[in-house]
């Protein structure tokens, strides 16, 4: 199921109401709203109106949806990343990110509070142990945790957790920012290539040959390409890195030669795939993106299998 039909699911066993008649009500209340929320959003809307509050309630992490604000989960970690120092505007402090995981889904969850930081830091919480999270806030598909937060060891027990990264495939005018999505698609413009240089060390962005953390040294090219994707719903505008540009079939030499790229271009234009990968957001255009990670080619005998299937339910 995807995030939507368990938040209905979840919906009906609490108010008492069929499932049905809580779709009603989610697009009743989009229709009302000019469509201006998603489906998720509108069913959060639709549960506070019958008294539902979720804020109180445990969630499995496949239910968590953009928007929440103070999030209960029980996960494993299943990754604990080093540590990070920042100093942005002027403020400093630390950062750490987690991989939690339940039998459900997986989710990143960000440690700003140095309390939360310490617990990792001094081996009182470690890849392997379960968690009890709580009063978390999601932002772009992520769990945050606060000093008005909580993360505590559990000896709560979870078995077969997920640990693979999970996609839900959906429609692009149903894409919402935080979602890992499986989109089928074909593309209506590719932009030129943007090139930028990393460090050889981090992969962090380097300027003028300097990485701030180990700096100076001999730069690696990258490269960044956006294009349109488009699946008769909506388009969206996208963006790749690396290896992703590659899976569409450029080769490098195609990527760093203008001249090739343009060879190129064409035979991309009104490919039909599936794409896989995030939604963000774009503050600078106040928009959403997707971050393609990875694709898969449309099989026409899947797709008619699919559609049989439908056809009988």
């Amino acid at each position: 199921m995807d995030n939507y039909t368990q938040l209905v699911d979840r919906i009906s066993k609490a108010s008492g109401l069929p499932v049905e008649d809580i779709d009603r009500r989610v697009e009743a209340k989009r229709a009302k709203l000019s469509g201006l929320v998603s489906k998720e959003g509108a069913a959060q809307i639709v549960a506070a109106e019958l008294g539902i509050n979720f804020e109180r309630e445990r969630m499995k992490i496949s239910e968590i949806v953009q928007g929440m604000k103070r999030v209960n989960v029980l996960g494993k970690i299943v990754n604990a990343f080093p540590v990070r120092s920042y100093n942005k505007n002027g403020r400093e402090g630390k950062v750490c990110n987690l991989l939690v995981a339940d039998e459900s889904s997986n989710i990143k969850v960000v440690l700003w509070d140095v309390n939360h930081i310490n617990l990792i830091e001094l081996g009182k919480l470690k890849e392997g142990d379960n968690v009890e999270i709580s009063n978390a806030q999601v932002r772009n598909g992520e769990l945050h945790l606060s000093s008005f937060a909580d993360i505590k060891l559990s000896n709560e027990k979870l078995e077969n957790v997920v640990t693979s990264r999970t996609f839900s495939e959906k429609k692009i005018s149903e894409a919402q920012p935080g979602q890992n999505l499986k989109i089928r698609a074909v593309i209506v413009q590719v932009f030129e290539p943007r090139y930028f240089e990393v460090c050889p060390e981090c992969s962090k962005r380097a300027f003028e040959g300097e990485c701030k953390i180990h700096g100076k040294v001999e730069p690696k090219k990258r490269a960044l390409l956006n294009l349109v994707l488009d699946d008769g719903s909506e388009s969206i505008r996208c963006v790749l890195f690396g290896d992703a540009i590659n899976k569409l079939g450029l080769a490098d030499e195609d990527i760093f030669s203008m001249e090739k790229f343009y060879e190129k271009k064409g035979s991309l234009l009104g490919e039909e795939k599936y794409f896989l990968g995030m939604v963000r957001s774009n503050a600078l255009y106040n928009t959403s993106e997707f971050n393609i990670e990875s694709m898969e080619e449309v099989n026409a005998d899947t797709l008619i299998k699919e559609l049989e299937v439908k056809s009988t339910t």
